[in-house]
């Protein structure tokens, strides 16, 4: 997902990202959302979260 779309979709929860980096919006969503603040911290490319909708963009 491109910044522009993440950003979005970032601002529809709420979230003002003003200098944020990519990964901090993302885990800042996944905590709006309820979910784990996780992104971009799998080891090994191990991740138990096989229905994110950020996974093959986290794992990359």
């Amino acid at each position: 997902m491109k910044l522009d779309e993440i950003k979005g979709k970032a601002k529809g929860l709420g979230i003002v990202c003003g200098k944020m980096k990519k990964e901090d919006i993302i885990r800042e969503i996944q905590v709006s959302e309820g979910n784990f603040d996780c992104f971009g911290t799998a080891v090994n490319n191990e991740c138990d979260q096989e229905t994110c909708c950020w996974r093959e963009d986290c794992l990359k």
